[in-house]
């Protein structure tokens, strides 16, 4: 889904079964519980040991963060007021540097330095939300 603002969401129908419908009380009559929240990596990596681990710079380190949150060279060139050849050389070095050979492969690289203990600023201001009042 894609909000007013351009940004992405994903919603997930969590269908309530007849037990749980009846363990909430006869007043309820919902059939479904549905969750919705910005498309983002579920756990936020930590970016300053990717960058220390591979030698990236800090361009270098914000340009595969890029690549991994808004897609291809020229999602990232326009978010970051660059031309596309500028992306394409950081990404050259990356390659080089991580080891990989596709963008694809970031994603994997960055997920695969995710935390579970580490909440991210999103997330910490949607946990605290009380339940109906809209974003």
């Amino acid at each position: 889904m894609i909000g007013s603002d351009g940004q992405r969401h994903v919603a997930h129908a969590l269908p309530l079964t007849s037990g749980t419908r009846r363990r909430a009380g006869v007043a309820y009559s919902a059939v479904a519980a549905l969750f919705v929240r910005k498309v983002a990596l579920t756990i936020p990596p930590c970016s300053e040991v990717i960058g220390k681990a591979f030698k990236l710079t800090p361009t270098e380190l914000r340009v595969l963060l890029a690549i991994v949150e808004l897609g291809g060279v020229p999602e990232v060139a326009a978010a970051l007021g660059v031309a596309d050849s500028t992306i394409r050389t950081h990404v050259s070095r990356l390659f080089e540097k991580t080891g990989t050979a596709r963008q694809a492969d970031f994603v994997k690289l960055v997920a695969g330095y995710a935390t579970p203990l580490r909440e991210s600023a999103d997330d910490e201001v949607v946990s605290r939300q009380p339940v109906g009042v809209p974003r």
